[in-house]
């Protein structure tokens, strides 16, 4: 089973920029869809971006769209969230999610890392 920690949190401000890292261990990020996950709609997980396994497919939520990126680095078994433009709204726990299986739910999760934007 992959361990996930994220890292990068923090205030800013509006308009200013964070990235966020997710650090994994014990297996490889080759074998997970990973993603940044936060709280939506009354679900505490939801979906921010994703990226496949292969690293050839990302998706993002429309609210994010073009402000965030993500990204992996392989060598470091590690996946990034870049955001920029931050706003108001984008203030929430972000959590670094991984799923081995080939669809279904998204089941390895770190323990979150608190961004705040403030106006």
């Amino acid at each position: 089973q992959v361990q996930l920690v994220e890292s990068g949190g923090g205030l800013v401000q509006v308009g200013d920029s964070l990235r966020l890292s997710c650090a994994a261990s014990g297996r490889t990020i080759n074998e997970y869809d990973m993603g940044w996950f936060r709280p939506n709609l009354g679900k505490e997980r939801g979906f921010v971006a994703t990226i496949s396994r292969w690293g050839d497919s990302t998706h993002y939520a429309d609210s994010v769209k073009g402000r965030f990126t993500i990204s992996r680095d392989v060598a470091k078994n590690t996946v990034y969230l870049q955001m920029n433009n931050l706003k108001p709204e984008d203030t929430a726990t972000y959590y670094c999610g991984g799923r081995r299986g080939f669809g279904g739910d998204y089941d390895v999760w770190g323990q979150g890392t608190q961004v705040t934007v403030s106006s």
